[in-house]
């Protein structure tokens, strides 16, 4: 039994059935939440090291990093059947959309070292840090993947059920309802 499928058979029946209901949503979550400790790690060492003169471009490689293991996990995870697309032009559109949301996940960041200037001297190191942690990672990450979330349904993986489900039974509501 999959980590997924206990954690949902333990859920009361209210929350279980939200929980399929919105399973695409959730298992995209857990996507995004795997590739916000990937890029966060990433933006540190390298705005901390090789690129502490360059915030805006360690920002730029680490969402690079995050985005390419978010296509593998959202396409054989999240949106597994979905699609509608042959591979290439899926994974063109996917990279697009994500090269977009590179944009708007750097933006905030950039607005405020650049527009702002909250960085030193103008403002103690710590600010600068917290207000890059903020920009990039929270307030960032969050444009972006509102933005990733309508992209991939609408322009990435179209089709709902497109792919076949596979035989994994936490996908199955009735087996989860007789638990």
């Amino acid at each position: 039994m999959s980590v997924v499928e206990k954690v949902v058979r333990r859920l009361p029946e209210p929350l279980r059935s939200l929980a399929l209901k919105h399973r695409e949503l959730l298992k995209f979550a857990v996507v995004g939440g795997t590739c916000f400790v990937i890029d966060t790690a990433i933006f540190l060492v390298l705005k901390t090291t090789v690129l502490a003169e360059k915030p805006v471009t360690a920002k730029i490689v680490a969402t690079l990093v995050a985005t390419i293991v978010s296509y593998v996990l959202n396409r054989e995870w999240s949106f597994r059947t979905r699609g509608g697309r042959e591979r290439h032009h899926e994974a063109a559109l996917f990279f697009l959309v994500n090269g977009i949301g590179i944009a708007l996940n750097s933006l905030p960041l950039w607005a405020s070292r650049y527009l702002l200037h909250l960085q030193e001297p103008h403002i103690s190191r710590i600010g600068e840090e917290v207000a890059d942690f903020v920009s990039a990672q929270i307030i960032g990450t969050l444009i972006a993947m509102a933005f990733r979330w309508y992209g991939y349904k609408k322009w990435v993986f179209p089709e709902a059920d497109a792919r076949p489900r596979g035989k994994r039974s936490y996908d199955d509501e009735e087996h989860l309802g007789h638990s």
